[in-house]
């Protein structure tokens, strides 16, 4: 069987550790050696990886996206490129944008550049993206042929990463595939996001926050289906062509907060409503039949089922969660922003 060389990059993040242990897991697809690229901010986690850590297909190099030479040495010993690395925290985004150009636009524009210059149009280059990119949407869905429109300084800098891939496949002709995902929830998400969050601090004895009136919506992924809708785009996806990644459960940010607080066998006096986020969008969703009709892509984790599952993990895991909430970045009792997978 033929190897294929796979840089990660952001791959010691919640979705992108997630998609290493997948392809790395017992079960997985085989035939793949991972390189794992992380420059290890707050949200980069190693002990994320610790269970493939001594994987013989496996190895970890810290470093920042944006280093044109690291990342030109790397592309050059890998035959495709997986790319997670981003900043993606809204409020932050708000507060000071200056890393999320740098990081989403011209990280993205140095690895695009590396794979060019060593590979031209031989290495697959999936660019992980998110359904904030559209800005918000009143009624109906977003296809991928919709133009984006970004609200906050994060999902414009996502969106002008989108830009610049999709451009590189038009004047390069690069093998870029792009996918917009909605909002992720699962085991080893940071603390700031609404669902671990809300988990944490029920578990902690505290109450869920919830900006403006609530209900601001949005459609839930577990990581699971995540990774698998990107493992389609990975090896049977098209160059050139973005491809939206439904959760298939809309819900309103109250709605959610009930079903965890059910999960945590809690009742509705733990809600706590705070001062709206500037530029809030009010809804997302996403057209996935794209990827459903291309790649064969359906959801298959029950919300319901998704969510004690992950109780459970937060619950059995407190030596993974609660030194991150003790981090001035990560401001328990207050919803802080959005990653693919907030509110």
């Amino acid at each position: 069987m033929n190897t294929t060389r796979i840089l990660v990059t952001g791959g010691a993040g919640f979705i992108g550790s997630h998609y290493v242990r997948t392809l790395l897991r017992p079960a997985g697809p085989g035939g793949v050696r991972i390189t794992v690229l992380d420059k290890l901010t707050y949200a980069g986690n190693l002990a994320n990886l610790r269970p493939v850590a001594g994987h013989p297909a496996y190895r970890f190099v810290r470093g920042d996206i944006c280093d044109s030479l690291l990342v030109d040495r790397l592309v050059a010993e890998h035959d495709q490129v997986v790319h997670f690395a981003a900043e993606s925290h809204v409020d932050r985004s708000i507060a000071d944008g200056g890393d999320f150009v740098r990081t989403n636009t011209l990280g993205t524009y140095t690895l695009l550049e590396a794979v060019r210059r060593r590979h031209g149009d031989r290495a697959v280059f999936v660019h992980v993206s998110t359904d904030e990119v559209y800005g918000s949407i009143e009624h109906g869905t977003w296809p991928e042929t919709d133009p984006v429109l970004p609200s906050s300084p994060y999902a414009a800098a996502k969106a002008a990463s989108d830009l610049l891939a999709l451009a590189f496949v038009r004047t390069h002709g690069l093998d870029v595939r792009v996918t917009r995902c909605a909002n992720n929830y699962g085991p080893h998400q940071h603390p700031e996001k609404l669902v671990p969050l809300a988990i944490t601090n029920l578990l902690d004895g505290g109450d869920v926050p919830l900006y403006g009136d609530g209900l601001h919506v949005r459609d839930w992924l577990h990581v699971d289906d995540h990774v698998r809708a990107l493992e389609l785009v990975r090896t049977r996806g098209r160059a050139g062509q973005v491809y939206n990644v439904g959760g298939g459960t809309q819900l309103t940010n109250r709605e959610m907060a009930d079903r965890l607080l059910a999960a945590c066998g809690a009742g509705p006096e733990r809600i706590r409503y705070v001062e709206d986020r500037k530029g809030h969008d009010r809804r997302y969703a996403v057209d996935w039949s794209k990827i459903r009709c291309e790649l064969g892509y359906a959801p298959r984790k029950d919300l319901d089922r998704g969510l004690a599952d992950t109780v459970a993990w937060y619950r059995a895991n407190r030596s993974w969660w609660e030194p991150l909430r003790r981090r001035p970045v990560a401001q328990a009792g207050r919803p802080t922003g959005t990653d693919h997978g907030l509110a």
